[in-house]
């Protein structure tokens, strides 16, 4: 798992190719101007959603992990708590959508570390790096992010 922000500049320069394209994306595209819905950048290697929604309750957040892509997490606006910690393959699953979405729920996870975000911040969840997001930080709020997703598979054989 990878968390900065897309105004640091003493670290980009180190990431793998890929993760310096979307953080260069975040930078440059201006989101608040772009529908909420999904985008194709390079068919099904990279595509990302924009989203709006309203954070929730960590009581209400649903833990997840995916298989066949990595998920970089950009906040554009408004403010968000993420949860994560490493599936060691002991959780209980509360939904399997692995086949139709890429996507595996789990039940209770124990020892979550929340991660604060702000506008700009984006975290790097590579699969079996189990993420909770959405969730509020103080009260309930509107925020729109994006959510960029690389092929695991085409990530690693990307020069």
């Amino acid at each position: 798992m990878i968390c900065s922000s897309i105004h640091s500049s003493f670290d980009t320069d180190l990431y793998p190719r890929i993760i310096r394209e979307a953080v260069a994306f975040f930078r440059d595209t201006d989101i608040g101007n772009i529908a909420p819905g999904e985008y194709e950048i390079d068919g099904r290697n990279i595509y990302y959603q924009v989203i709006d929604m309203t954070t929730k309750n960590l009581e209400d957040g649903r833990p997840e992990v995916h298989k066949k892509y990595i998920d970089i997490q950009f906040l554009y606006s408004g403010k968000e708590s993420i949860g994560f910690v490493d599936d060691h393959g002991n959780n209980q699953v509360d939904q399997d959508l692995l086949e139709e979405r890429d996507l595996l729920f789990y039940k209770d996870v124990l020892d979550m570390t929340m991660i604060v975000m702000k506008p700009g911040d984006f975290c790097v969840f590579f699969p079996n790096d189990i993420h909770m997001p959405g969730c509020l930080q103080a009260s309930n709020m509107p925020i729109r992010k994006v959510v960029y997703k690389v092929n695991y598979d085409f990530y690693k054989n990307a020069k």
